[in-house]
């Protein structure tokens, strides 16, 4: 008697199948990634379109738009259309997950923390699904509306750690920089989570409720939220220009430093709209290209946090992990725990050692 297929064995075999059959270039595997990147932003900022129009019951109902019909009727208007679109982009976010997760499994040799890392993406899309359905269920209870943005962000945390990681390998990770620099920018991440944290209950208090209908805010003033929020802002720049000095200081690497510019930067660009938005009394354009300046805030803010570690191709002592070296780091040297560490580690060219397409080490011409 043959044994029954386990239902992971069955899941699991079309991806095999096809990494059997195809093996897509570094390049590809990066491109799929970044795409499921792209879509998350995406995804958030349509998302607060469908509010900022007022569309967010559009579709009163969920799975189904309304009644018995899945898609919005004439007599729905512009808001139905709106919500709808907002979630038929749903599936295109899944299929760009579902692309990333294809490239991982097939590329070779295969890294299972990548596989993982898409799994995950794709299990957070359909628990923010499922939560977008009973937001709307619940007449848009700005609670849950808070948390349908927060989990969106979430997602974006775990896009970028795997793009990040399809240009890394899966040694454990070396710190570039030193344990303070590293507490620094954790408290930068921390500052930067809670400011994301009360922009959403701006939002659930303010005037876009999201419906024209008589839809329930969060009881505070929101102008005094807001205000909060603003000062927020001002120490999450304030901790961004202390790293940067810091790192200058150091002598750190470059790549850190680059991430700090730039975070720097996607900040500033942030505040002049945060504060056209308030003195404008929050148009509903500025308001979602604020939403959209957050998206960029928070992906700047991982990849400075990233910038602080490599992952060698290979452990140390292994094929590949000199060359490691060389590239790891964004150009920039290791610096090491001591202190605020400055320490450069020389590496010596000639045991670097190239791999072919499979991955197999080639003898260095010398």
């Amino acid at each position: 008697m043959l044994p029954v297929p386990k239902l992971t064995d069955i899941a699991r075999s079309p991806l095999a199948l096809i990494a059997a059959r195809w093996t897509p270039a570094p390049v590809t595997v990066r491109r799929a990634t970044l795409s499921a990147l792209v879509m998350s932003v995406v995804i958030v900022v349509t998302g607060g379109a469908v509010r900022l129009t007022g569309s967010g019951l559009g579709c009163p109902t969920a799975p189904r738009c309304v009644g018995d019909s899945w898609v919005p009727t004439e007599a729905m208007g512009v808001h139905g259309v709106i919500e709808f679109t907002n979630r038929m982009l749903t599936y295109v976010l899944c299929a760009a997950v579902g692309w990333a997760i294809i490239a991982v499994r097939s590329q070779k040799p295969y890294r299972r923390t990548l596989t993982r890392l898409g799994w995950a993406q794709f299990w957070v899309v359909v628990a923010n699904a499922v939560l977008g359905a009973f937001t709307v269920l619940t007449g848009l209870n700005p609670y849950t509306v808070c948390v349908h943005f927060l989990l969106a962000f979430g997602l974006i945390v775990i896009a970028v750690l795997m793009w990040q990681r399809t240009a890394e390998g899966d040694a454990s990770p070396r710190p570039l920089v030193g344990k303070p620099v590293r507490q620094l920018g954790g408290v930068l991440a921390g500052a930067t989570m809670a400011l994301i944290a009360v922009g959403t209950v701006v939002t659930g208090a303010g005037p876009h409720a999201g419906d024209s209908s008589d839809v329930h805010r969060i009881p505070v003033d929101w102008k005094s939220v807001a205000q909060l929020h603003a000062d927020l802002a001002w120490v999450v720049v304030a901790l961004t220009v202390a790293l940067w000095f810091v790192l200058r200081a150091v002598d750190g690497p470059i790549g850190p430093r680059h991430r700090t510019r730039e975070l720097f930067l996607v900040l500033m660009s942030q505040g002049i709209i945060g504060y056209v938005q308030y003195f404008t009394h929050l148009p509903e354009a500025v308001v979602g290209l604020h939403m959209f300046g957050a998206c960029l805030v928070w992906v700047a803010t991982l990849r400075v946090l990233l910038s602080f570690r490599e992952r060698p191709l290979a452990e140390p002592g292994g094929p590949g992990a000199a060359a490691s070296e060389l590239t790891a780091g964004a150009g920039g040297s290791r610096v090491g725990d001591s202190a605020l560490g400055a320490r450069r580690e020389p590496v010596d060219a000639a045991r670097v050692a190239l791999t072919d397409e499979a991955g197999d080490p080639l003898p260095v011409r010398r």
